[in-house]
């Protein structure tokens, strides 16, 4: 009968991480890995419904993401990290990888639960993503035994100041793959079904990334989200280009599935040479101000700024020459690589190991940073219907 049961509680926190927003939740809160679980967080956050109005995403890729987060039992960490989205309208939610922009708030969050031992200054917080099998390091700030949050660093995408934390990515290349560049080559021309022929590089750091010349699809690379999501043509090219990219690299069977198979990964990434353009918000960007500009394309829509494991991935490859990122970046003697994206330019830290060779590079440092802030915490709610059938399952 309507109103017999009471809705499903479970304990959860809101926060900001980077330029995305989630909901995160200790591992002890939620149920096993398997239905009862995708079901309570598909309901959390709305997974029907585009506008997601009964959850708690906020209609938009990078505000319907959701991390899981635990001690962990390896030596070489401190904790375990699962990172989820449930993009609005699909009625799924994905775990195939990993969010640099998410992850920024797992340190802080991990710190402030108790999870990890808080020392004033620069904790150190080992993370084990789940997702991709690789290990990170957020250094986060604290005091007082807990997150700082009021700072000085202003990242493109978010609004005001906070503290730095700095996530340490070198140690995951070969993210989903085991390789730099999973093909072995630095780039591979792909096929389209209509004869064009398109050369790209495929990378695989932090996650797997497909780099495809902005100028090869007749754009200039400053074009920003609203253009792109607009252009249908283009967007049927760019899912093509990804979905083949799946199928060379093991994700998929066969392009055309690499939207049920994997519908995250590959990222796809146009990159063009510096250039000025006017961003998402009207502001000026200088074409001194970047090495290069990107425009990242996930679940078939264009990122609103960029993705932190993207831009570990274009940071690396910008390193290896012979790609399509080392071909299109302003090359000074520093290490970091400034990216112009839709909302402003992201400056991330890299520097390849020297000697080796592209198919097995390695990196001395990559990194970039970001700040977090916890924005909420407290119970949410989804109908006892939604779980009803899995504790009828657990009982028999």
């Amino acid at each position: 009968m309507p109103g017999q049961h009471p809705q499903h509680a479970v304990r959860c926190t809101l926060m900001r991480g980077g330029t995305s927003k989630g909901l995160y939740f200790r591992g002890q809160d939620l149920p096993p890995p398997g239905a009862a679980r995708d079901a309570l967080l598909k309901a959390l956050v709305g997974s029907e419904d585009l506008l997601q109005i009964d959850g708690l995403g906020g209609s938009r890729l990078v505000t319907a993401k959701l991390a899981i987060v635990s001690p962990s039992a390896r030596p070489d960490a401190d904790i375990d990290y699962t990172y989820g989205i449930v993009p609005p309208g699909r009625g799924l939610v994905v775990f195939t990888s990993n969010c640099g922009n998410i992850s920024a708030g797992v340190g802080p969050f991990a710190i402030d639960e108790g999870m990890v031992e808080a020392r004033d200054g620069i904790t150190q917080v080992r993370i084990f993503n789940t997702n991709t099998g690789k290990i990170l390091i957020a250094h986060v700030p604290v005091r007082d035994g807990r997150a700082v949050v009021e700072g000085d660093l202003a990242i493109p995408g978010a609004p005001g100041t906070g503290a730095e934390i700095l996530l340490d990515y070198r140690a995951t290349t070969g993210a989903k793959t085991g390789r730099p560049l999973p093909t072995g080559q630095v780039r591979d021309e792909i096929a389209l079904e209509d004869g064009r022929r398109i050369r790209a590089s495929i990378g695989d750091v932090a996650n797997p990334c497909v780099f495809v010349a902005a100028a090869d699809l007749g754009l200039t690379g400053s074009e920003l989200p609203t253009t792109i999501d607009a252009d249908a043509a283009l967007i049927a090219t760019l899912r093509e280009l990804r979905g083949k990219a799946a199928a060379m690299i093991g994700l998929a069977t066969d392009w055309r599935e690499a939207e049920a198979q994997s519908p995250a990964l590959p990222l796809m990434v146009l990159v063009a040479p510096p250039a000025p353009y006017t961003d998402s918000q009207s502001r000026p960007v200088a074409a001194e101000a970047m090495d290069l500009q990107a425009r990242l394309i996930f679940y078939n829509k264009c990122h609103e700024s960029m993705a932190g494991t993207g831009s570990m991935c274009t940071a690396a490859m910008s390193r290896i020459p012979g790609t399509t990122v080392h071909a299109a970046t302003r090359h000074r003697n520093a290490d970091t690589l400034r990216i112009g994206h839709p909302l402003g330019v992201m400056e991330v830290v890299v520097r390849a190991a020297p000697g080796i060779a592209p198919d097995n590079v390695a990196f001395e440092r990559l990194a970039f940073r970001r700040t977090a802030r916890r924005l909420m915490q407290g119970t949410a709610y989804v109908p006892a219907s939604v779980m009803a059938p899995h504790t009828l399952e657990e009982a028999l």
